[in-house]
């Protein structure tokens, strides 16, 4: 399948750009461009024999341009004409002699099409009835103006007698209305992601109460939400294109995913910018006042014509589809394939008849294969794969709700700080037990006065002699009750500037004199300890790295657990397919007619869903150095822990009290998961760095300064542990 945009694709989208740029302007030239001296420029250009070609990537990359400018050319309706139509109509739409607008209409024999653009400029209207198939060009007979919120403003259309009818097949209708809904979305999107820029922008310019206002919190908050708002859209918007490009039976339902999320998010982003841009976006003659009216007007057209078009929640129920897979290529996919065959083999049934897997020869085989040290070099024990394959076993292990948790964990945090810091006796004496999947540690980060701020930590280290004396106490050590080692996190210098030159790694055995653990339970019903530190002498041949060179260390595993940050999507990838095995069994009853809230709020969480495995794609082809942005990997931890707080609340919406049901109660759907998912949900906002701090570093790299009240030590983004 294609990745998306192709180079020419981009090009092409540039030289849109530049035809713009000298013929329309920006979006303030939305009230009186010339929009006929346009039309006949890009039909020399060739932008309306797209269609011929099938080149998709080329339409929406001049399709997000247009939205850019505020510019309503119909560049869509003359690629969705060439699908429909075909060759016999081919040359005139391209010379520009017939200039055809698209009006999705309820009535299959009407002569009027409302809220149609570009009116005053064209020559047909292309009826399209997707009920019954028929598809009628038919000679615009008048025009009449329809002024509001859309600029230029709409039109209600009166037709002749149609030129060309004909019959299209529901397939093809299918893919017409695809290309047509997609192309408003990249059009809205394409204006709000214009307003988002320049409120970045403006952020990182404007001056109040004597500072940059891009280095306030709520600012940077807001400025971040969008940022990743657009992003999630426009990876989502690429991968419909790649389907489509491949002619994938996945096109259309990629496309309506796609559709639906920017349908959902458009016009919340613009209103973001707005609010960003303050009074200079509202009253005065600024872009932003445009494009609001473009991302407005083509939302509100976007909704009423995708309930033509492939349907997400009748996709994924009645018809038993599945989200639109992601390739990480070739040979990710067929390691992928193995891993689930492996999976499979240890596939076991519980006492209440719901699937499990057999831990211990899971864990056996895993090891045996190598799979916990995937990424490891040969010289130590590993395969040296690349970041695809390791992301790749990540997924399918939590796709299979973690049957080996525990021992990937350390592989990726233990074992690649390990490598890179330890001493030759640490790696002869943990390797070998992660490489077995068999090293219990739990993580000694989190303090009751440092969480995301792990800079702050007070757990203390002097030196005595060959030892170091520890006293303090960490919070919200998951597993501490189970745990032979601790990877401890402690402050040897207390004077030191920044503060996070003063910390030390140590991997302490649990068992050492003056370790106490107090058990708690958490909201997800899993144990949590408090771990106390009381004069506990720790040899300083524990210590992992250089004296107060802690923060390397940790930043080191960081960017190693950012491999497993798809494991939040492949989560809730799980739960959705086990909400739709459910729904299926009664979907009228459970969900109702097409247009219900319910199927609404399936297809909403469903689109983001995808929104968020679209940027952990972005982010793993980032991390692999192949392209993509340094921001995918927070942006899909931001969108991936949100969704997981909504998906769970939304499960109850759906199915009712049934599903706050736990697992000892038979009837209860998905075997009790959903009640636990939903318990579980705050911990992937609140983990590993919140969602708070995980937005302040997208504004930072977005340009924007460093808030002065958050800027101590929140780079490394450790939340509870």
């Amino acid at each position: 399948m294609s990745t998306g945009f192709s180079a020419e694709a981009e090009d092409f989208g540039r030289t849109v750009a530049d035809v713009l740029a000298d013929l329309w302007g920006d979006a303030t030239a939305a009230p009186d461009g010339d929009l006929a001296r346009l039309w006949k420029t890009a039909a020399a250009q060739g932008w309306f024999e797209l269609a011929s070609e099938r080149a998709l990537d080329f339409l929406v990359a001049a399709v997000r341009e247009l939205g850019r400018r505020a510019c309503p050319l119909p560049v869509v309706d003359a690629y969705v004409a060439g699908l429909l139509l075909g060759a016999d109509h081919a040359e005139r739409v391209a010379s520009g002699r017939l200039r055809p607008v698209v009006a999705v209409v309820d009535d299959p024999g009407t002569d009027t099409a409302d809220h149609c653009e570009a009116a005053p400029h064209a020559t047909h209207v292309l009826l399209v009835h997707p009920g019954s198939g028929r598809v009628r060009l038919a000679p615009i007979s008048r025009v009449e103006p329809t002024p509001g919120l859309a600029v230029p403003a709409w039109s209600r259309v009166g037709v002749a007698e149609p030129e060309t009818e004909l019959r299209a097949e529901a397939a093809l209708i299918d893919d017409a209305l695809a290309v047509w809904t997609l192309g408003l979305a990249v059009r809205a999107l394409g204006a709000a992601g214009r307003g988002h820029e320049l409120a970045v922008a403006h952020a990182a310019t404007r001056e109040q109460f004597g500072r940059v206002i891009g280095g306030f919190g709520a600012v940077q908050q807001r400025v971040a939400a969008c940022h990743i708002e657009v992003g999630a859209a426009e990876a989502l918007v690429k991968d419909a294109v790649g389907h489509g490009l491949a002619e994938s039976g996945e096109w259309t339902l990629a496309a309506a995913l796609a559709v639906r999320y920017v349908g959902d998010t458009a016009t919340s982003v613009m209103f973001g910018a707005q609010h960003t841009l303050g009074a200079i976006g509202f009253f005065e003659e600024h872009e932003a006042a445009w494009l609001f009216r473009r991302v407005h007007a083509d939302v509100a057209r976007l909704r009423a014509a995708a309930r033509h078009a492939t349907g997400v929640s009748r996709a994924l129920v009645e018809q038993g589809r599945s989200l639109p897979s992601f390739h990480l290529g070739e040979a990710a996919e067929e390691f992928r394939s193995r891993i689930r065959a492996l999976l499979a083999e240890h596939r076991v049934v519980d006492g209440h008849g719901r699937q499990d897997h057999d831990r211990e020869r899971l864990r056996a085989a895993m090891a045996e294969r190598g799979l916990f040290s995937l990424g490891w070099p040969v010289e130590e024990g590993g395969r040296e794969a690349g970041v695809a394959e390791q992301a790749v076993l990540n997924e399918e292990m939590k796709y299979a709700r973690g049957p080996v948790d525990r021992a990937m964990s350390a592989a990726m945090l233990l074992g690649h700080s390990i490598l890179k810091h330890g001493t030759p006796e640490q790696k002869a004496e943990f390797l070998p037990l992660i490489r077995r999947g068999e090293m219990r540690f739990c993580l000694g980060y989190s303090e009751p006065e440092a969480g995301s701020d792990l800079a702050s930590l007070r757990t203390g280290a002097v030196r005595d002699g060959d030892h170091w004396v520890v006293n303090g106490q960490k919070s919200w050590t998951t597993r501490a009750h189970t745990a032979s080692h601790v990877w401890l996190a402690v402050r040897t210098d207390p004077d030191a500037v920044p503060r996070h030159a003063g910390i030390t790694i140590f991997l302490v055995p649990m068992d050492t004199p003056g370790i106490t653990v107090q058990r708690h339970t958490a909201l997800s019903g899993e144990v949590s300890c408090t771990v106390f530190y009381d004069d506990v002498r720790v040899p300083d041949s524990a210590r992992v790295g250089e004296v107060n060179g802690g923060w390397r260390v940790i930043t080191d595993a960081l960017a190693a657990e950012r491999v497993v940050m798809g494991g939040v999507a492949a989560t809730l990838l799980r739960q959705l397919d086990d909400l739709l095995e459910h729904l299926r069994t009664d979907p009228e009853r459970m969900l109702g007619a097409d247009g219900s809230g319910k199927r609404e709020r399936l297809e909403s969480l469903a689109a983001r869903l995808q929104a968020a495995r679209a940027l952990v794609l972005e982010a793993t082809r980032a991390m692999a150095g192949g392209g993509g942005s340094d921001l995918a990997a927070p942006m899909a931890g931001v969108l991936g822990g949100e969704l997981a707080e909504d998906f769970g609340q939304g499960v109850l919406e759906l199915l009712g009290p049934d599903a706050a049901l736990g697992a000892d109660v038979p009837r209860a759907p998905g075997g009790g998961v959903f009640e636990r998912a939903l318990r579980t949900s705050p911990m992937f906002v609140i983990g590993g760095g919140t969602n708070d701090i995980q937005r302040a570093i997208v504004a930072r790299g977005l340009g924007l300064p460093r808030e002065e009240r958050a800027a101590r030590g929140r780079g490394a983004g450790c939340g509870p542990r």
